[in-house]
């Protein structure tokens, strides 16, 4: 811990073209480690700190990764009644669980001292994203500690747009840039990787991670000398040990049991009924045999060693760890009897609640199902975003759900948890690229993926649900999107075995969860979690080749299920249209005081019009159920926003009769300009009076016959006559 007269510490290098400082001493004494790191506008104060207390009743390391967004940091007052922030942020949430996800494999896992790295967002420029900082700084901040970590991580965020690659690019680099990858690794091995991508190559993410290979180092070469700097000393703690008589007295009972029921999946992998026998009991039959050898080996031992419920299930576990991947590795068969690079059965539908619901999609790949229902809504339905970013609002949300009853188990409903808020950005993140854009689709889009069963990568299976609901919906997406979970056995030396498709047992006793998602034609998004010290790139490139068949397998099961995106959306959908309009014509329309749009709302029964301003032009969408009185409207703004030198021959308003006499009718299309309607153009037939056939306050579609400039004559034509 910090004293009172420590010398203040800085140092400063440069990553890509930016500079990065790190500064210790002055803040946040108190915590094992502190770290200013600074870069352009951001500043992040990272604090690590370690309890005192051993917890030898826990099997597990107990690290907490918090980041705690502060509204000050952009000048912002928070929203709501309080004004102050409450609980995290979504965005602050998934950079706590990316800065996490490197920084526990290189821990010891058999610490036991509770342990908290709390990122406080002080300052952000709205330039560039903070999210690298943090994870750098948490890695500096335990490092310059006494806390017993020993090999720092870096991380970098890199882009490309027309072949040039960038390093931490900025947010408005990143609108255009085709990958947003960050990687985190140590000095010589890749730990995390997360990216969303346009549509990349499987070549074009290997070069990005190849590319922050020398920034890595760049970052943990700064930690290394920053660290001598301070010349803090590790602590040395008191670290979880199994008891060797509970050990030896596991294998003793377990391992010829499970051993035989491993024999059991192999001799029937290669039989023509391993289907029906391999899909015994709710998570598959390997996994369920293995859990009632444990029960019965517990029951057995507690008795007998009535303090060492730690070491008894820790035991079972690294024994039947030892052999599952004994089995893999040895016999290339997995413990539901597929082979490395085979999928599990694939069922797909659509439309369950056609009259009821925008559009839905049942994913189902073995004993993993998601259904995703999809709502839309109006622009003015966007989601407010209540954070440090530039974006205000979102169209386009992804949320997913996990209850406890899809694996089988039971506990309280509290609200989404930082893995369901995870996992519902991951699935948005695959499936954003493909998002219509909103002048060809003025739609908000909300899709909910509820997993009904879970065993093994939800997350890919709301990828591909969702991607199912949207097309069933009419949502004219840009290309479908599936997704598969590949996983990870390492052998001793340099033998691995790359598994498509993991499934619960296989994510829990292999050495890597690595989600892909994308098109046909490339990646949008990438979540790779290591749990060994980082793999190389042979690894990589094996993962990713192999990841690619199996999701185009899944997608042609998909698209067996529905082509493409329907022809029309559900008669239920809101009807919207949305067009452009001058941005000096805005104010306008509006009115003062919403005037104008009020009564034009009310003259066509109009469920919403919203009038926004994006990139420098108006855009105005209208939201009603009847299709008819959305052109009437449209036609109508047009009108109102042209002088007498803007209209044309032949252009088409829909106008309201304010004047009627013995030779026709006065139409007015827009304020302030009316035109004659002769009495020969009301009717396919000679009348007499006009009054038969039209009111003064009707509206009626009519196009420009013809134009007198000089003296703002107008004569018009019908248009909807039968």
């Amino acid at each position: 811990m910090y004293n009172s007269n420590i010398e203040e510490k800085e140092l400063e290098f440069e990553v890509g073209d930016k500079k990065i400082s790190f500064k210790s001493g002055k803040l946040a004494r108190q915590a094992n480690g502190a770290v200013l790191v600074q870069s352009g506008g951001n500043g992040i104060l990272v604090t690590a700190t370690m309890s005192k207390d051993f917890k030898g009743d826990k099997d597990f390391f107990p690290l907490t990764v918090d980041v705690e967004e502060r509204m000050y940091a952009a000048g912002k007052i928070p929203g709501g009644f309080f004004k102050r922030e409450g609980r995290a942020t979504d965005r602050a949430i998934l950079t706590a669980r990316l800065t996490d996800r490197p920084l526990r494999p290189v821990f010891d896992k058999n610490l036991r001292n509770e342990m908290q790295v709390i990122s406080t967002v002080l300052s952000v420029d709205q330039v560039y994203p903070y999210d690298v900082l943090v994870m750098n700084g948490s890695s500096c901040a335990l490092f310059i500690s006494d806390i017993p970590f020993y090999e720092p991580i870096g991380a970098v965020r890199i882009g490309n747009i027309d072949g040039v690659w960038l390093v931490n690019p900025s947010f408005e680099e990143l609108k255009t840039s085709i990958v947003d990858i960050i990687i985190a690794g140590t000095e010589t091995a890749i730990l995390m990787v997360e990216a969303r991508c346009k549509q990349a190559s499987e070549e074009m993410v290997l070069e990005a991670i190849e590319r922050a290979r020398p920034e890595i180092q760049k970052i943990i070469a700064a930690q290394v000398q920053f660290g001598a700097m301070i010349g803090v000393e590790k602590k040395q703690l008191e670290t979880f040990k199994l008891n060797v008589e509970v050990s030896e007295k596991v294998d003793e009972l377990a391992r010829k049991r499970i051993s035989e029921k491993l024999a059991k999946v192999v001799e029937f992998a290669a039989k023509e009924n391993r289907d029906e026998l391999l899909s015994l009991g709710k998570k598959g039959f390997a996994s369920e045999e293995l859990d009632i050898i444990s029960e019965e080996v517990k029951k057995e031992l507690t008795e007998q060693f009535p303090n060492d419920s730690i070491s008894i299930d820790v035991s079972l576990k690294e024994l039947e760890r030892e052999l599952v991947r004994k089995m893999i590795l040895e016999n290339g068969i997995r413990p539901d009897g597929r082979k490395d690079n085979e999928i599990r059965k694939v069922t797909c539908e659509v439309g369950l609640f056609p009259d009821t619901t925008h559009g839905t999609g049942l994913f189902t790949r073995g004993r993993t199902q998601a259904l995703t229902i999809l709502a839309l809504g109006s622009i003015r339905e966007s989601q407010r975003l209540d954070n440090l970013e530039e974006v205000e609002f979102k169209r386009y949300m992804h949320h997913y759900n996990f209850p406890p009853y899809s694996t089988g188990e039971t506990s309280p409903l509290r609200g989404p948890k930082r893995r369901e808020i995870g996992h519902g950005a991951l699935a948005e993140k695959a499936l954003e690229a493909m998002i219509p854009d909103e002048d060809k689709f003025p739609y908000s889009i909300r899709l909910v993926s509820e997993i009904l069963e879970s065993n093994g990568s939800s997350s890919m299976a709301s990828v591909c649900g969702s991607t199912l609901a949207l097309m069933d919906g009419g949502v004219p997406i840009l290309h479908p999107v599936s997704g598969i979970a590949m996983g990870l056995v390492k052998g001793n030396g340099d033998d691995f075995v790359v598994l498509s498709d993991i499934q619960g047992i296989e994510d829990f006793y292999g050495d890597m969860d690595f989600k892909v998602a994308g098109t046909e034609n490339g990646i949008t998004a990438l979540q790779l979690d290591i749990k060994v010290k980082g793999i190389n790139a042979e690894v990589m490139k094996k993962a990713l080749f192999q990841a690619k068949e199996g999701r185009l397998f899944i997608l042609n099961k998909m698209l067996s299920a529905i082509e493409k995106p329907r022809e029309s959306l559900a008669k239920i959908a809101p009807k919207i249209t949305s067009f452009k309009i001058p941005k000096d014509k805005i104010g306008e329309l509006i009115g003062p005081g919403g005037k104008n749009i009020k009564s034009i709302k009310e003259e066509f029964s109009l469920d919403e019009i919203d009038v926004t301003d994006s990139d420098g032009e108006g855009v105005v969408s209208i939201t009603c159920n009847d299709a008819k009185n959305i052109e009437m409207a449209r036609k109508k703004i047009e009108g109102m926003l042209k002088g007498i030198d803007d209209i044309n021959e032949g252009d088409e308003f829909t106008g309201t009769v304010v004047g009627i006499t013995s030779y026709g009718a006065f139409i007015n299309i827009f304020p302030g300009l009316d035109g004659l309607l002769h009495i020969s153009k009301i009717a396919n037939k000679r009348i007499n009076k006009v009054e038969e056939f039209l009111n003064l306050g009707d509206k009626i579609g009519v196009r420009v016959g013809s134009i007198d400039r000089r003296d703002r004559k107008i004569s018009l034509e019908r248009t909807d006559l039968e």
